[in-house]
């Protein structure tokens, strides 16, 4: 562990700029709220095909409508809360609730009453903006007016009064809220939105059994390491450090920002460097665990704070002081934020850090930013098409990549040769990049994806990204049952403007900070440090010792998109061998 935290007076660019001492509050990411709203909202959806939920309100909904065929159903809001509260078919939804299963049922009256502690500014100020208008016509196509109108508006105020309400905001309070006498469920429009979910979750499910394959077969021919005779890589490390924070000013780009540093002390010798790129959302404090971690190994860290994309944009998007959850230019912002981050490095720490040696570790808009700096360019082309049809769309994360094409036409050159590895963890990038751009990328990249991830789909953003892949050195680590948020320090807080409901955190979290202590070290000690003695680590033998059953830990170095697709007939997947018959041997960046 190391010292103290320290703070300094940094003259970056002048005139010299105070450290802030205190980190802003913290939130969590409009991720966040736009997937509570949105699984809210489509379950609200979802569940009414089948049977959904709709209480008694004093102004409100009194009936729930449920056309199927030439048939219409009609369901009284108040038979589904006394069923909801008190666990008691009545007679009125007798009928309907012959269509479910014991299953269902229990799943229906959880649903109906399961709370979102979100305030009702935040609600509104989400749903007013233009991410959650996409959300809101999209459901608006299954509930609608009695009229058989869009129920946009009528979800929206539904759910700002539910949320204002003090029995908050659950799906049923959301029906009871809702302005018009009755509710028309579009069934047909349902069930093809239903059709899609189904059909995402075989594809994922297909290529998560074909990552689990190929990972026996690379487990099957890899060599042979005792790895209870070497160290445990969750354990910290045995240099000392300390912490400093900075606040860096760009006066070409009018942009402010603190930074933390942790300096290992390393007795007059050089220190590799990584910087980590946090979430949409989050703040520097982020990934603290695996930057203290990474220290005691003897890297310096750098962690900016991106600020058109952190905390303190959430607390503005909340009080109505900003429209969007991040600016467009956030995208073109968050790279030059590292390019500049290192060349103020190269400048103040002189003689203390490589800087011609550095790695990048991101996490979700993190992600993007990671994989932009390590060579891919904003594929303007592929943004275009995919985002035609946004409101057909089941990928939460286009809703933030779609707004890359609101940036000004230009070439945008937002590589930095420096960097010689990348981690992308939950990357959003399918659309923004393309095969055409990923597969630009040289350096050394591990792809980390969570195939419970409702943000940033593992096969849409991580796993096909992968096979796009050029790079003789990539990896693909898959955690099961993990989640977007499975990696996030603050995910075991519960701080933020949104708490995380458990489930939306995965099994447990602090076995995800495992791997990902355990499996960056390894990477970063091997392509960024050089030190080939990490090499072993890098295998699906490791990742069986380090896997755990809440939590099934995969580690690939090679898939192909006919695995992914399911086309091999479970023949033994693909690999490419080495010579010898091993696994392929990585080959660690040139010393500078």
């Amino acid at each position: 562990m190391g010292s103290g935290a320290k703070t300094k007076t940094m003259n970056c660019i002048s005139p010299a700029v105070t450290v802030t001492t205190k980190s802003p509050q913290r939130h969590q990411f409009p991720e966040t709220v736009a997937v509570k709203l949105g699984i809210a909202l489509l379950n609200l959806g979802f569940l009414l095909l089948p049977g959904v939920v709709t209480p008694k309100p004093a102004v409100g909904a009194e009936r729930l409508y449920i056309s199927y065929g030439p048939l219409e159903f009609s369901v009284p809001v108040s038979a589904l809360e006394t069923y909801a509260k008190e666990g008691r078919v009545e007679a009125e939804l007798t009928t309907y609730a012959n269509y479910l299963d014991e299953k269902q049922l229990a799943q229906l009256r959880r649903f109906l009453t399961t709370r979102a502690d979100i305030t009702p500014v935040a609600v509104s100020q989400f749903l007013y903006s233009p991410q959650g208008e996409i959300l809101l016509t999209r459901i608006g196509e299954v509930i609608q007016t009695k009229a058989n109108q869009p129920g946009f508006y009528a979800i929206r105020a539904a759910m700002i009064q539910a949320a204002a309400d003090p029995q908050g905001l659950t799906l049923l309070n959301v029906l009871k809220k809702f302005p018009t006498y009755g509710i028309q469920i579009n069934s047909a429009r349902g069930f093809e939105i239903v059709e899609q979910l189904t059909t995402q979750i075989r594809q994922t499910q297909v290529a998560i059994a074909a990552v689990q394959t190929q990972f026996a077969a690379e487990a099957s021919t890899s060599t042979s390491v005792n790895f209870s005779q070497l160290s445990d890589l969750r354990q910290p490390g045995s240099v000392k450090w300390t912490k400093q924070t900075i606040t860096l000013r760009d006066t070409r780009r009018g942009r402010n920002f603190p930074t933390d540093i942790y300096l290992p002390q390393l007795g007059g010798r050089t220190a590799p460097v990584i910087v980590i790129s946090h979430g949409l959302g989050n703040d520097r404090t982020a990934f603290e665990y695996l930057a203290q971690h990474l220290a005691s190994y003897g890297f310096a860290v750098a962690v900016p704070e991106h600020p058109g994309s952190n905390a303190r944009r959430v607390a503005e998007l909340i009080t109505g002081l900003a429209r969007e959850v991040s600016p467009p230019r956030e995208f073109v912002d968050r790279p030059f934020d590292v390019k500049f981050l290192l060349d103020q490095l190269e400048t103040s720490f002189r003689g203390q850090l490589n800087l011609q040696q550095v790695g990048v570790i991101g996490q979700s808009f993190g992600g993007y930013t990671a994989l932009a700096l390590a060579g891919a360019q904003l594929n303007f082309e592929k943004l275009q098409a995919d985002c035609l049809n946004l409101e057909e769309s089941l990928n939460v994360s286009l809703l933030l990549q779609c707004q890359a094409l609101l940036l000004p036409p230009g070439q945008y050159q937002l590589q930095d040769q420096r960097i010689k590895a990348a981690i992308a963890i939950n990357p959003v990038d399918s659309s923004l990049f393309g095969q055409e751009q990923l597969s630009q990328i040289k350096v050394p990249l591990m792809m980390v994806a969570s195939s419970a991830d409702t943000v940033t789909p593992a096969i849409s953003e991580q796993l096909q990204p992968f096979t796009w892949l050029t790079t003789p050195n990539k990896y693909l680590v898959v955690m099961e049952r993990a989640t977007h948020f499975s990696t996030i320090q603050d995910t075991l807080s519960g701080t933020g403007v949104v708490p995380l409901p458990p489930q939306a955190l995965g099994p447990d979290p602090a076995i995800a900070f495992g791997y990902m202590k355990a499996l960056s070290l390894a990477f970063c000690k091997t392509y960024v440090a050089n030190d080939s003695t990490y090499l072993p680590y890098l295998s699906s033998s490791y990742a069986q010792v380090l896997s755990e059953y809440l939590m099934p830990l995969n580690v690939v170095q090679s898939l192909t998109p006919s695995q992914l697709s399911g086309e091999t007939n479970g023949s033994t997947p693909e690999t490419t061998p080495s010579p010898d018959g091993s696994t392929p041997t990585p080959t660690p960046s040139p010393q500078p």
